[in-house]
């Protein structure tokens, strides 16, 4: 037996499993015939942990990653982009290693840089450039560049130039999959992983195309046939990878998380500057300053945030930052009077919001890395938070960082499928359920420390 994972970063039940069903023959099958669902991702639901969740079986704390950037310890503005290096427990393809199982692993973040691995690894859309050794072996790369000379990691999608960031996303997504389908055919095998970025590109691009429910909503007939052809050539790699596989190869199609519809931006460090938190030296910022541009009063400031898709909130500690001011017997203080004020802010209307104010010990048992004092999900994850300042108002109808339509959600999918099989169940699961479940497959039944189970319905596909 095989396992073979597609990874579709972002891909949203609502789409896959409703909206898009009839554009998405291979996976309608696949839906229909396997075991399917919703699959709650971790805290937080992004890329970066998800993905290496999905892969470990771990927690974003036991990992120590929380998002596309890390803090160096005890500074202000040091920022760390997480590597394959900071993962300290094996994947699944590196415990299938150890039993003689050869991988083939294909953008699955962080792996870049790639480690030493029994088979085949292209590192993910972290990788630096092309100049960088972005494969093992490293003689790989020059075939991948001979056959796929315009083989990219990723694209900037956050510009205004829509007709060409699709046209660019199509491409990118379109030559990886003849990538994968390639390897698949002349590598020799046992456990294949490989995750496209453009799914979650496709959404935080062009999400207003295809949600009459957005307030940023366009009713462009062409930009969202361009949304849905991306779809249904996404679909048609799936089923090339299908046949390339035999009937013993169980395959699962996942996401790390969901989207939906972003309401827009809420400036939190500009609401930690009115409420007495944060404190400048200089006048007012210029519109978009960054913390790193200003000239900030650490001595007189007692927290600050970076923004994101969910804020993370540090507090100025006496004895941790340079320049901490809060003392160590006042942190809880402190912290359970911040998480009140962050619970009470309410919508540019006065509307009440469902905020998520959370410590990382209150939902991890292992917290490692440098963290964060407090994660923030602004209603529900629906308000991006503006890590930026100089605006006339705490709200903003767009992303500070540029154009972004969509926010992250918590549910991605997953579908359990094998050849010849017919299933046909939804059972709704959990990120953490991944990892056992190839392990499983595979008969690994020592599982590391893992903690999760097997999805439900593994024993149909055996």
């Amino acid at each position: 037996m095989k396992v073979a994972v597609i990874g579709l970063d972002c891909a949203a039940p609502d789409l896959i499993f409703n909206k898009l069903k009839g554009e998405l023959p291979n996976l309608a099958k696949m839906t229909a015939n396997g075991v399917s669902g919703r699959l709650r991702s971790c805290d937080p639901p992004i890329t970066v942990p998800a993905w290496m969740v999905m892969a470990t079986g771990r927690s974003p704390g036991e990992l120590g990653l929380y998002g596309f950037r890390s803090r160096i310890p005890n500074s202000y503005n040091g920022i760390k982009i997480p590597t394959s290096h900071d993962i300290k427990y094996d994947t699944v393809w590196e415990i299938l290693g150890k039993r003689n199982k050869k991988s083939i692993i294909i953008a699955v973040p962080p792996s870049y840089p790639p480690k030493p691995i029994p088979g085949f690894i292209v590192t993910d859309f972290l990788t630096p450039d092309k100049d960088k050794e972005f494969t093992y072996p490293p003689g790989l790369k020059n075939e991948i560049l001979r056959n796929f000379p315009d083989y990219q990691f990723d694209v900037k999608f956050r510009k205004p130039e829509k007709k060409k960031i699709i046209d660019e996303i199509y491409k990118m997504t379109d030559t990886r999959f003849q990538m994968a389908e390639k390897m698949i055919k002349e590598k020799e095998w046992d456990f294949f992983f490989m995750v496209e970025i453009g799914i979650d590109r496709i959404h935080h691009s062009f999400w207003r195309y295809i949600d009459e429910s957005s307030h940023l909503y366009e009713n462009d007939l062409e930009m969202r046939n361009k949304f849905i052809s991306y779809f249904k050539m996404v679909d048609t790699h799936i089923g090339k990878l299908l046949d390339g596989f035999d009937d013993d190869t169980v395959v699962l199609i996942v996401s790390d998380h969901g989207a939906k519809s972003m309401k827009g931006a809420f400036a939190i460090n500009q609401w930690l500057i009115r409420e007495g938190y944060l404190k400048l030296k200089d006048g007012t910022p210029k519109q978009g300053s960054s913390l790193e541009d200003l000239d900030i009063d650490w001595s007189h400031s007692k927290a600050w945030a970076w923004g994101g898709y969910y804020a993370r909130v540090f507090l100025n500690i006496k004895g941790r930052e340079p320049e901490g001011i809060i003392e160590k017997q006042d942190v809880r203080k402190e912290l359970d009077r911040l998480k009140e004020k962050i619970r009470a802010i309410r919508g540019p209307s006065g509307e009440e919001w469902k905020t998520n104010v959370f410590e990382p010990e209150e939902v991890y048992s292992v917290v490692n890395g440098d963290r964060s004092d407090l994660f923030v999900y602004l209603d529900d994850l629906s308000w991006r938070a503006a890590g930026t300042l100089g605006y006339e108002s705490d709200y903003l109808l767009e992303n500070d960082t540029g154009p972004d339509d969509a926010v992250h959600d918590y549910d991605g999918i997953y579908i359990l499928y094998r050849k010849n099989k017919k299933i046909g169940k939804v059972i709704d699961s959990s990120i953490y359920r991944i990892a056992p479940t190839i392990l499983e497959l595979y008969r690994v039944r020592k599982m590391y420390g893992i903690q999760g189970k097997p999805l439900e319905g593994v024993e149909y596909v055996e």
